[in-house]
């Protein structure tokens, strides 16, 4: 059996976890008992080994789908000459109360209504423990089956036979009927459920949350439907966005760049929170913000944490064959252990922001944060790992270093908003304008006329879009302009796809063009007055969008979708770029209208 496209995975969430449905209706990815679980479905990354689900209709090899509108809700025709079906495949949710404005019903629901003729249809529930390592025991347990030793269940409409470690249902249908299959991933659920009456909900759910925005300026189709992806990858219990639901997606076929990226990496946080509010979703940017400073308490910051606010120790599965044998299989990731000092900036920027929008932040958590100012007021001339997680000795980044400036001006602006008079503020300016100086002094380089990746070196780097967003430069500074050039010149791997860096990461092989970063480049040429070329690019980048609007972490030169999928941090620098286009300043259009109080 040969590998789907990424990108032509459907992505659904009740934000407790995720499932991936292939093209022809099969769930190749389901992890419980939440995002960072055990997948029980993992036919995505072994063809063999992995657990499914599938769903087939005599005669049709693959439907038509799409997205019920303003939902996370997939629905496929599946048409034969002698009938068609419509399923509506969904991870049940329902409006939340207090801290949980979603909650999930923690099941995978797969409806399907015959509109004419007849039907064959075929379901088969394989799910295996263990990453696919172990095959699970079903025993009837009153209405439904149970997989022995876990958490799952089945239950529907249609009678199912059990055997080597599967389910398997076969029926004719004809027109007007309708059936269910429902797999459960919490024992206590309730044994029936209505689900026409999950169906309706789940819609009314996610529709509610999206009518929240009334965005309608440029782009606001793709945008919305970033943000439904967005609220899809938070986790309802703690409002921690994970990077994707997925581990181990390659980042180039067959070779090793195969990371876990079910975690909530920092370096975005204010650009998350800036998107929530920015479009209507004050109380997940305020959960957001809430998970954000309780990760915060140690003494170093870690740069991503699990769901849960935890790090986990990087294990390889050897027993699986990995995305079009790309190996290894990964579970957890090493880099929570290294040392990045962008996480001080995006932290703080992400604490001004929220304190500019709702003079919320409370004197605990202030200080909190004070004390990280201290810390990078302390460190900011020292070598770190860098934004991009290179597995080799510390450097000067001066992405990093740029980011420490930002931790320590946002240090200052909380301290002057705050009225707090114990804070160390002129030690931090002069630390905040002494890191200003040597980057502009050691982190251009004349000679190739651009920002470089790290002090002395001659390698770019992509991540410096960001130097005009956060406000250390204009976007207009002649510096900026040459280092966008060079950028495009060196970075570009095919029309609007930029990588990242070309330098020697250690690691065999090459990555393909970074999606975040190529959307970023959208934002740089605003802010450079380029706003004709930045339509242009972002034009061409939504061509790039799979067929259900979902993006992939990277792209190859031909367009085809690398990395974990989907990628939040894709999406949040979507909206960014068009929010960016819808002003087209000469500033960043999120950070201006949040230092306006959000007016």
């Amino acid at each position: 059996m040969t590998y789907p496209p990424i990108d032509s995975y459907a992505f659904l969430s009740d934000t407790h976890t995720a499932a991936l449905v292939a093209a022809d209706g099969a769930v190749e990815w389901f992890c419980v008992p939440h995002f960072a679980g055990d997948a029980v479905f993992a036919r995505l990354l072994d063809r063999n080994r992995g657990g499914v689900l599938e769903l087939t209709v005599a005669g049709c090899a693959e439907p038509t789908r799409r997205y019920l509108p303003d939902t996370l809700v997939l629905e496929s025709r599946w048409s034969t000459p002698q009938g068609s079906a419509v399923v509506q495949d969904f991870l049940a949710v329902a409006p939340g109360e207090g801290a949980q404005p979603l909650r999930a019903d923690k099941m995978l629901v797969r409806r399907v209504t015959v509109e004419h003729g007849t039907i064959q249809l075929a379901m088969r529930v394989v799910p295996r423990v263990g990453y696919g390592a172990r095959d699970v025991t079903w025993e009837r347990a009153g209405r439904r089956w149970r997989a022995v030793g876990t958490d799952l269940w089945v239950g529907g409409d249609l009678p199912a036979e059990a055997g080597g470690g599967e389910l398997r249902i076969e029926a004719e249908l004809s027109a007007g009927t309708t059936v269910a299959l429902l797999v459960g991933y919490d024992d206590d659920a309730t044994d029936f459920v209505d689900p026409d009456e999950l169906l309706a909900r789940t819609c009314r759910t996610w529709q509610t949350w999206s009518a929240r925005s009334d965005y309608t300026g440029f782009g606001s189709d793709a945008v919305r439907h970033s943000a439904l992806v967005l609220r899809g990858l938070s986790f309802d219990e703690t409002g921690a966005l994970i990077a994707a639901p997925t581990t181990s997606l390659p980042e180039e076929i067959g070779g090793v760049r195969n990371w876990d990226y079910r975690y909530a990496w920092h370096r975005d946080a204010a650009l998350l929170l800036l998107a929530l509010f920015r479009l209507g979703h004050a109380e997940e940017g305020q959960r957001y913000l809430h998970f954000l400073i309780s990760v915060c308490t140690g003494d170093l910051l870690t740069p991503l944490v699990d769901i849960l606010g935890s790090t986990a120790e990087e294990q390889e599965l050897p027993h699986l064959e990995g995305y079009a044998g790309s190996r290894p299989v990964r579970i957890g990731n090493e880099a929570a252990e290294q040392v990045q000092f962008d996480t001080y900036g995006h932290i703080l920027d992400a604490a001004l922001v929220y304190q500019q929008l709702t003079g919320d932040l409370t004197g605990e958590q202030w200080a909190l944060l004070r004390k990280h100012v201290d810390v990078m007021a302390d460190r900011w001339h020292e070598p770190d790992h860098g934004i991009w997680e290179v597995r080799g000795p510390r450097q000067h980044y001066v992405n990093a270093k740029v980011m420490t400036w930002v931790c320590l001006d946002r240090g200052i602006r909380l301290a002057e908003l705050l009225d707090d008079r114990t804070a160390d503020v002129q030690r931090w300016r002069t630390a905040r304008d002494a890191v200003h100086a040597e980057v502009l002094e050691r982190g251009f380089n004349p000679q190739v006329g651009s920002f470089v990746m790290t002090y002395g070196s001659t390698e770019l780097d992509a991540s410096l879009l960001r130097m005009p967003l956060v406000g250390f430069l204009p976007g207009d500074d002649p510096r900026m302009l040459a280092t966008i050039d060079r950028m495009r010149q060196e970075l570009e791997i095919g029309p609007a796809l930029l990588r990242r860096y070309r330098a020697d990461d250690g690691l065999p092989g090459e990555e393909g063009a970074f999606l975040l970063c190529s959307f970023e480049l959208v934002s740089a040429l605003v802010l450079a007055g380029q706003r004709d070329e930045a339509r242009k690019l972002f034009d061409q980048l939504s061509a790039y969008a799979g067929p259900l609007g979902l993006y992939a972490e990277q792209l190859a030169a031909d367009g085809t979708a690398l990395g974990n999928y989907p990628q939040a941090f894709t999406h949040l620098a979507l909206i960014e770029a068009a929010l960016n286009l819808d002003a087209a300043g000469d500033r960043d259009a999120l950070h201006e209208w949040a230092d306006r109080g959000g007016r």
